[in-house]
């Protein structure tokens, strides 16, 4: 029972029943700036009126969110209850390996073991582990999830296990779809109903890209493993009231621009404006003129654009979509009722919210559009992307690496090539009965892949027409390119066939491969050898074009420098051209087989005849018949042999599922915590270094830590797997912490990948190995960074890694939110460089040791600590900010991480 000081405690009829709701409508009638507010604030609102118990939210939260002034700094710490939570395998595993090692630790501590279940519902959809092996053929589906299944058996049988062991956990089972898509089109619900109460359906996930569900009307965002393991044992999320950015649409589409092109265009507008941290809202006559999909491919992208959650509040347009996509008309007539009551229902008449900032965008601008070749916000007009091309390939061809003078080249090493016979380099291929040359720029993966494009029939469904209209003119795919179709829902496949358009797809060899996030998380699969060999012999820079989110360096492929986003038919057109170096407005894609050019403005469809194919091909029953059995799995899941117990049983002979470090010995009360005296530096890196370059990701090399520790199990390469799927094996993960290819440590310049130099013996080594030879001296280790540390993807890992290798603080310019609340929810200290400073303007080498000073003493959020480095040149002292935010994460900090913390409360309970 809640304080209920505010007197907002009602009920609403709905569907025959009655529901007891906290009443926004109530609270507006003696505080009317609740209808000025956000809408995604009223959400907040109504989740603070709900929870108010005068110990975790107070009356003077609520106050405070009723007095928000949107222009002020982010200061008043509230907590967030969320209804729900949503897993991903490769971050979900984890998420239930620490469930089943605490439930261990506190029957250690004297509490009850099976205390330990998620208090809110969670599910976990396996749609992460499909790699695409097979490609170009029929066979390609059933070959990639027979191999799936292969490799990840034991994986699964764990998850069948917490199924059964764990209440509250449902499991959606492999090659179903993308847990965002499924979430959009199945499991949201936009109003939860407890039973007895109704309240907005809010989440937090494991997956950065929670987000898209944003663009049904509900509340949530990516939060890392540790966060959501929080959120699953009841605890709230600890968030300042974020400012609010209205950007608001308006106009229509150009012909032949797809939600893609607006996406990438909204991107870019959102990073240069700076929204990191804050939550964006969507409003404006343009948005009744985008669909639910459209919205859902905006709001998808928000870790890209930086935002915590891109919001559009539920409107007529969500209403139609929970009908089309099968709901139950008993859900959506308590959605409409619920926030027609509650002011959530945004209607023409409905009056602007006030923001904290304002963007705008006439929808009538967008244009054909890329991204890349390194980053989502690098947005590329189509009429430019040749020359964007050529300049990215001189500054990736040319340019020279830097040289430190106590590690430079041994004399006498052969002299580089010239910049010139560089760009002219080629490979002479043979594939079967073709021969052909592979130059830079060739595209070698054209994948129509990810949630952000397949919710959307407008853009597969332009795809397939391009197609269509391709093959009937006598086109090809280029013989280099691998292709590859991965929907994010068997809805997909579905309307396509419906509309005909898969045997065009299949005949430009787009193919079918899995239903799952593939090639936008690095699940590319292997390149032909015959292509691989080419590009490693003469050092190409080769491009891959895919209809994804993320195309960071080294995440697509490791072969493939250059990454661009584009849409669906796009993808398809890049895989006719077959290269970059290519100017699609002006240029012909190819020849016909009489000879004649062909543009791509002559294959490319209309708006028209994508409307009716739409119309015609789309239906809800497509919904209603493949979610109706979502749940079941195919005859391999049901067959899984899965012991019942209430305490896992673990393998020692595992490789894939560890018991957890985290809870070994401990005690029942933390330690006080410490300065940090003696560190030395394990790496030195730039700006905008992601969550990819610090988390495992992709394959494992033959050649690393990792690979050498899974050959001592007697695992041999070719069943390496991905380091996503041995998420639940530690001893993997920390060997691949830091060891992404493309990751450049300026402690060993001019080099790629997770090598640094033991400073005290000035030995060159993998930052693994380094880690163990400095634990083994007793030496704390630090991380020295640029401006946003930690964009990405919420990879726990990246913050689990970051503390098993010892590091205790992480000292950057600035940090993505995710990861810096990891790194506290771990126990490492996230510490801030005062504004105008950095590693350069300090003259920090990383070769010093340092002392960080203030931290035993009185920590709180936001405290100035002091560092003190002392290297060959003398010692310099500065300051820093400690980027615990809340009490909250201090708690969590002064338990060693947010698990420990739930831990002894628990036990003391």
């Amino acid at each position: 029972m809640t304080t209920d000081s505010f007197k907002t405690r009602g009920s609403l009829q709905s569907g025959g029943k009655t529901y007891e709701v906290h009443s926004l409508d109530v609270l507006a009638r003696t505080h009317p700036a609740v209808k000025q507010l956000p809408f995604s604030l009223r959400v907040l609102l109504e989740n603070l009126l709900r929870h108010e118990d005068g110990r975790v939210v107070k009356r003077e939260h609520i106050e405070k969110m009723l007095g928000w002034n949107p222009k002020a700094a982010p200061e008043t710490e509230i907590s967030f209850h969320v209804a729900r939570v949503l897993l991903q395998d490769f971050t979900g595993v984890p998420a239930v390996v620490d469930l089943a090692g605490m439930r261990e630790a506190l029957a250690a501590l004297g509490g009850d073991p099976n205390k330990i279940n998620p208090r809110n519902p969670a599910d976990l959809v396996i749609d992460h582990s499909v790699v695409v092996d097979q490609f170009g053929t029929s066979q390609a589906f059933q070959a990639n999830a027979d191999l799936e299944f292969d490799r990840n058996r034991e994986r699964y049988a764990f998850l069948r296990w917490g199924q059964g062991a764990f209440r509250n956990f449902r499991v959606v089972p492999p090659d179903t779809g993308i847990c965002h898509q499924v979430n959009l089109e199945f499991l949201a619900q936009v109003v939860f109903s407890d039973g007895t109460g109704a309240y907005p359906d809010t989440l937090v996930g494991t997956d950065s890209h929670t987000t898209m569900v944003n663009g049904l009307g509900v509340v949530g965002w990516g939060v890392g493993g540790i966060e959501a393991e929080a959120a699953l044992l009841g605890q709230p999320l600890t968030m300042l009231i974020p400012q609010v950015v209205g950007f608001r649409l308006g106009g229509k589409m150009p012909p032949g621009a797809t939600a893609t092109d607006l996406v990438l265009t909204v991107t870019q507008m959102l990073r240069k404006k700076g929204v990191v941290g804050k939550f964006v809202e969507f409003f404006g006559p343009g948005i009744t003129e985008l669909s639910l999909p459209d919205r859902a491919t905006i709001a998808n992208m928000a870790p890209e654009y930086g935002a915590t959650i891109g919001f559009f509040p539920v409107d007529a347009q969500t209403l139609a979509y929970l009908r089309f996509t099968g709901r139950p008309p008993a859900q959506v007539e308590l959605v409409e009722a619920y926030c027609k009551a509650q002011g959530l229902l945004h209607t023409d008449e409905t009056p602007e919210p006030v923001f904290s900032d304002l963007l705008s965008l006439d929808l009538g601008t967008v244009e054909p559009s890329l991204a890349g070749p390194r980053r989502p916000q690098d947005r590329v007009p189509l009429k430019d992307a040749k020359r964007i091309f050529e300049t990215n390939l001189l500054e990736m061809v040319n340019a020279p690496p830097p040289q430190d003078d106590d590690l430079a080249p041994v004399a006498g090493q052969p002299k580089p090539p010239s910049g010139t016979s560089k760009l002219a380099a080629s490979a002479a291929v043979s594939q079967g009965t073709l021969s052909y040359r592979l130059q830079h720029g060739a595209v070698v993966i054209a994948a129509i892949t990810s949630c952000t494009n397949t919710s959307n029939p407008a853009v597969l469904l332009a795809a397939g027409l391009l197609a269509k209209k391709a093959v009937e003119r006598g086109l090809g795919t280029k013989p280099w390119v691998k292709t590859s179709l991965a929907p994010g829902s068997k809805v997909v496949m579905d309307y396509l066939r419906s509309a005909g358009l898969v045997p065009y797809l299949q005949a430009l060899g787009f193919h079918l491969v899995g239903y799952g996030c593939t090639t936008c998380i690095g699940n590319s699969g292997p390149l032909p050898e015959h292509i691989s060999s080419a590009v490693t012999e003469q050092d190409l820079v080769v491009a891959a074009v895919l209809s994804g989110n993320r195309n960071f360096e080294g995440r697509i492929n490791p072969f493939v420098r250059m990454n661009f986003l584009a849409s669906p038919p796009l993808v398809v057109a890049y895989a006719l051209a077959g290269e970059m170096d290519i100017d699609l407005v002006t240029e012909p894609l190819a020849v016909d087989r009489n000879g004649a050019p062909v543009y791509l403005k002559d294959v490319w469809p209309s708006d028209q005849e994508i409307r009716e194919a739409i119309a015609a091909h789309v239906k809800p029953e497509q919904f209603r018949n493949q979610y109706a059995h979502a749940l079941d799995g195919d005859e391999r899941w049901k067959s899984l042999r899965v012991p019942s117990s209430d305490t896992f049983a673990w393998d020692d002979r595992s490789t894939y599922v560890r018991r957890p470090p985290f809870f070994e010995n401990l005690p029942r009360d933390p330690a006080p915590v410490h300065d940090v005296r003696g560190a030395r530096v394990l790496a030195v890196l730039g700006d905008s270094v992601t969550t990819d370059h610090i988390s495992p990701a992709g394959s494992i090399a033959k050649a690393s830590p990792a690979a050498r520790y899974l050959m001592e199990q007697g695992v041999e390469p070719k069943d390496f797997n991905s380091y996503g799927s041995r998420r639940g094996n530690h001893e993997v993960m920390v060997r691949g912490t830091f060891a992404n290819i493309r990751l450049r440590n300026l402690l060993v310049p001019g080099v790629e990948g997770g090598v640094t130099v033991h400073l005290p013996t000035r030995e060159r080594m993998s930052i693994y190995d380094a880690a163990m030879k400095y634990a083994a001296e007793k030496t704390p280790l630090v991380v020295l960074a640029g401006a946003e540390y930690g964009t990405g993807s919420s990879r726990d890992w990246a913050a689990k890694g970051t503390l098993l290798l010892g590091v205790r603080a992480v000292l950057a310019k600035s940090f993505e939110r995710i990861h810096r609340s990891n790194l506290v929810g771990m126990g490492v200290l996230p510490l801030q460089f005062e504004q105008g400073e950095d590693t350069s303007t300090l003259g920090l080498t990383g070769k010093e040791t340092f002392e960080i000073l203030g931290v035993a003493d009185g920590l709180a959020p936001g405290k100035r600590l002091t560092v003190k480095a002392t290297g060959e040149q003398g010692s310099k002292e500065f300051t820093v900010t400690c980027r615990i935010d809340t009490p909250n994460e201090l708690d969590y900090y002064r338990n060693g991480g947010i698990l420990p913390f739930v831990l002894r409360q628990l036990a003391k309970a």
